[in-house]
């Protein structure tokens, strides 16, 4: 009975086979990662039993699973009408996340839900809703996206209101959120005058925030300098010093600033070429968040830059199969869907990878369906699940296509067949008569040569003839 039901859940399973076959790599890479890198953790909270953190895990990695299974099994169009919702519902939990949600690092990020006593984070949630949002309205604006009024206005403002509202608890996010949006709108045949102009007011504040880190940073002591009062709400501090250790590291001085970055290079350094092997890290118990923003660097430890390089493949692969689902969409809002989710979900992990490896400031950003689960673990599989479903309706319309195409070809051999079976009866038609002539001939060759028979039997005969008479 359970086989009976595992094949009829197969069978009820569309979309890229691809994707499916990624999802279910990293879903394990997840599991194992994780599982290794928890050990700390456990001894500090669990009296070292390693083994919650996996049972949580995999309890998270089947809810994603289902998660991804059940909304590929939605038709897409679906998300199309609900984007609006989700889009309106999501600026007051934005905004209500900022003033009430629990604060960690000086960054209010989350919000626990009453009833089920958990906590999500509101910005991940925002992100599925403005790509839908974005969406829908790059398709119904595509007659008009380059006018600046009508077309492009309408369509930057939901992506300007939301990363505003992010920026103050996760400015790297809201960077993502920017980079990804203006990517989707270059796509959609949004001008590119339109696009530039955009960019280069978002690059001011960033700019503004580059010159402050550089002002207020102690060359000799190596250190921020004392920042004024204005500038120490919030966040800012965070962002300076990040940005000043990015910009002033010295591989000299071991500063406490850039602990996480060093103990990440370690990890890296051990691991080699083919890696320490699955369990034997020794950097997971210094490195800060060897779980979530930092298991990239456990990875290399253990599998090597063998591992490491799998990993960024199979994101290459994912970004591959959903451009080749954009393709082949017939539908702009499908085809836009599919692309701005998976952009999000590639970008996120190549950044998440060059913080790792020092290309990048460190962020909060984490390893897409490899980090421990979380509200993100599972608002990433509902994005990978609603690609599939623009997948599926792809091959739903693909399918009558490739039915039609053997039967065409059968129709078209069979009049070729009837054709040349046409032409040989005609054939055969035209020669009967040459046939007949040549048969009428060969019987009269026939009668003469047998009346030349006879006149020589008789000329033979004739003088036996005249000596019987002459006896007579």
């Amino acid at each position: 009975m359970t086989n009976a039901n595992n094949i009829g859940l197969l069978s009820k399973t569309r979309g890229d086979k691809v994707i499916w076959a990624i999802v279910v790599v990293l879903a394990l890479v997840s599991m194992l990662a994780v599982y290794s890198s928890t050990g700390l953790l456990a001894y500090k909270y669990n009296r070292g039993n390693t083994e919650v953190y996996l049972f949580k895990q995999v309890i998270f990695t089947a809810a994603g699973l289902a998660i991804i299974y059940f909304s590929h099994r939605v038709n897409y169009t679906l998300y199309s009408r609900v984007a609006r919702i989700l889009f309106m519902l999501s600026i007051p939990l934005l905004i209500y996340t900022l003033f009430f949600g629990l604060k960690l690092n000086e960054g209010s990020r989350w919000i626990r839900l009453p009833i089920i006593n958990l906590t999500f984070q509101t910005s991940d949630l925002a992100k599925l809703a403005l790509f839908m949002f974005l969406s829908r309205l790059l398709s119904k604006k595509q007659e008009v996206i380059k006018d600046f009024k009508k077309g492009f206005i309408p369509v930057i403002m939901p992506v300007a209101i939301i990363c505003i509202l992010i920026a103050p608890a996760n400015l790297s996010t809201a960077l993502l959120v920017a980079a990804t949006s203006m990517l989707l709108l270059f796509i959609g045949r949004a001008s590119a005058k339109h696009l530039l102009l955009t960019v280069g007011v978002a690059a001011i504040p960033v700019a503004i925030l580059v010159m402050i880190a550089v002002a207020f940073y102690d060359k000799k002591e190596e250190k921020c300098s004392e920042l004024p009062f204005f500038l120490q709400a919030g966040r800012i501090p965070t962002w300076v010093s990040r940005v000043q250790n990015f910009i002033y590291d010295s591989k000299q001085v071991d500063k406490d600033e850039n602990y996480q970055i060093n103990q990440a290079k370690i990890a890296i350094a051990k691991g080699g070429l083919l890696g320490l092997g699955p369990g034997n890290s020794e950097t997971r118990n210094f490195l800060p968040h060897p779980y979530s923003d930092f298991i990239f660097a456990i990875i290399i430890e253990e599998y090597g830059l063998a591992g490491g390089g799998f990993i960024l493949f199979v994101y290459l692969v994912f970004l591959f199969r959903s451009i080749r689902i954009f393709k082949k969409c017939p539908y702009a809002f499908g085809a836009f869907l599919a692309l701005g989710l998976s952009f999000t979900l590639v970008i996120q992990a190549l950044i998440n990878m060059a913080v790792t490896v020092n290309l990048f400031p460190v962020t909060g950003v984490t390893l897409p369906l490899v980090s421990m689960g979380g509200s993100s673990f599972l608002f990433t599989c509902l994005a990978i699940g609603i690609i599939l479903s623009v997948a599926r309706n792809v091959e739903q319309l693909e399918a009558p296509a490739e039915a039609k195409a053997p039967a065409a070809e059968g129709k078209e051999k069979k009049k070729a067949a009837d054709k040349q079976e046409e032409e040989e009866e005609e054939e055969a038609e035209a020669e009967k008569p040459v046939k007949a002539k040549k048969d009428k001939a060969a019987k009269k060759k026939e009668a003469v040569e047998t009346t030349e028979e006879k006149a020589a039997k008789l000329a033979a005969l004739k003088p036996l003839l005249s000596e019987g008479n002459r006896e007579n």
